[in-house]
């Protein structure tokens, strides 16, 4: 469970880095080629790894594409090495930080005041090539219509630095971390419900756990920001209120099928976007007028293609999601019906009555985000990333309590797994700088270099 697509490999590297270690000294990387498959109405389209491969197959779809997604990647890439470079690692307490001569040279070439829906537009016609381009955007929380232009830069981690998998799960990742971090000296307590954050003479004297007291001069609240600033933070220092957390436009939230299937479905790729249904009209109902999808679109994720450890012989382990709107009621009918629309769509291009092959099935929306990480509204990729919720317009890093921080994908710099590693990579150097210590981006430059050359490609 959790998330599936490692993308942003530059962000993992450098987190290792910063401990003298290495990404493959704790589990092998590979880059899925085909990327990702989609399928269209018109029939499936294979996102072919490398940008070479990409175009000539945008040029097959539409003469002149090629060259075209050349140039958008190009542009892309500007954006990511600016962003990168120089704001994702920002607190952004206030616009001041931005304010540098060589920061605003480069605010113009972000693009924030063109949507990116225009943006795409600009380079292609045909509604495939477009929807796709407008893929990696869906669970930023906005309409492509509403997002910045700046976000083509997640294209260019899309198509330029690629779609990978660590061999033995996602979790491998949780596992190396762990492993650097208790290599570091931390100590984990897990299975244990944070109850509060303490104040001591109007400074942060630690967190109360299970009725006891763990003392500590800084906390980094890493869990849904809403849930550690309305319920455990002292009401004194709450720097929000119940208007402002109402008022935020979150991301989506998702409904998920986990399904253990008790044989191999051939053709099937790790990574399968259902676009064969409008793309608006379930755009409009995650973002306009929220409700449960009439005709949704869906994604099908099954590591078992690529690795497997991950499933019995001779089985599949498989989940397919439906991006929904935050916020709305539990209803076990809506969720069954769409649970039969996506299966028989799935069953029809793999031609194989999969329902009859179910051993195993879990059902995953709202109420267990809620259950699970107190999240907000049951959102799944925390706030949209909306012009006026994005750099220093975010919750802020930085708490009223002195001591306490925040992190994760409330905060800066959004939503996803590379910037949460930012977010706690930055909110940890605040602390270090509070201290009159260096902060990480100071120890290893962010213009680091990923090893890319020490990981394989694989078939998807």
């Amino acid at each position: 469970m959790g998330p599936s697509w490692y993308w942003m490999p530059d962000v993992f590297d450098r987190y290792f880095a910063y401990f003298g270690r290495r990404v493959d000294e704790f589990y092998d990387l590979v880059r899925l080629d085909p990327s990702y498959r989609v399928e269209f109405d018109q029939g499936p389209f294979d996102v072919p790894a490398g940008i070479p491969a990409l175009a000539q197959a945008f040029e097959s779809i539409e003469p002149g594409a090629g060259k075209a997604l050349e140039a958008f990647l190009a542009e892309a890439k500007v954006k990511y090495d600016v962003g990168m470079g120089r704001f994702v690692n920002k607190p952004a307490h206030s616009i001041l930080e931005f304010a540098r001569l060589d920061i605003l040279k480069d605010a113009p070439r972000l693009q924030l005041l063109r949507s990116f829906s225009d943006h795409v537009r600009k380079y292609f016609k045909d509604p495939r090539l477009i929807q796709l381009m407008e893929f990696p955007v869906l669970f930023l929380g906005s309409k492509p219509q509403t997002t910045p232009a700046l976000y083509s830069l997640m294209n260019y981690a899309d198509s330029a630095l690629g779609t990978w998998y660590p061999m033995g799960g996602m979790h491998g990742i949780v596992d190396a971390m762990v492993s650097v971090a208790k290599d570091q000296g931390v100590k984990f307590h897990t299975g244990q419900a944070v109850e509060g954050i303490i104040d001591l003479k109007g400074k942060t004297a630690g967190i109360q756990v299970g009725g006891k007291t763990i003392e500590a001069n800084h906390v980094i609240a890493a869990c849904d920001y809403h849930h550690a600033e309305q319920h455990l933070m002292p009401a004194k220092f709450r720097r929000y209120d119940t208007r402002y957390w109402e008022k935020r436009a979150m991301s989506p939230s998702s409904l998920l099928f986990y399904l253990g299937i008790d044989r191999k479905l051939p053709g099937l790729k790790h990574h399968t976007l259902f676009f064969d249904t409008p793309f608006d009209a379930h755009a409009e109902e995650i973002y306009d007028r929220p409700d449960w999808p009439v005709d949704p679109l869906f994604y099908v994720c099954a590591p078992s293609v690529t690795d497997h450890s991950v499933a019995p012989d001779g089985c599949e382990n498989v989940f397919l999601l439906v991006p929904i709107a935050p916020g709305i009621e539990h209803d076990e009918s809506a969720c069954e019906r769409i649970f039969g629309q996506i299966m028989d769509r799935f069953e029809a291009k793999m031609n194989i009555p999969v329902r009859e092959h179910i051993v195993y099935r879990r059902q995953y929306a709202h109420k267990e985000f809620i259950a699970d990480y107190n999240a907000f509204k049951g959102n799944a990729y925390g706030l949209a990333n909306t012009l006026n919720q994005t750099a220093f317009l975010k919750p802020k890093l930085k708490s009223k309590l002195p001591g306490t921080y925040f992190a994760g994908q409330l905060t800066t710099p959004g939503p996803g797994v590379p910037p949460s590693i930012i977010s706690g990579q930055v909110a940890a150097g605040e602390i270090l700088k509070s201290l009159g210590m260096k902060g990480p981006s100071e120890v290893v430059p962010i213009e680091q270099p990923a090893a890319f050359s020490a990981y394989q490609s694989v078939p998807s």
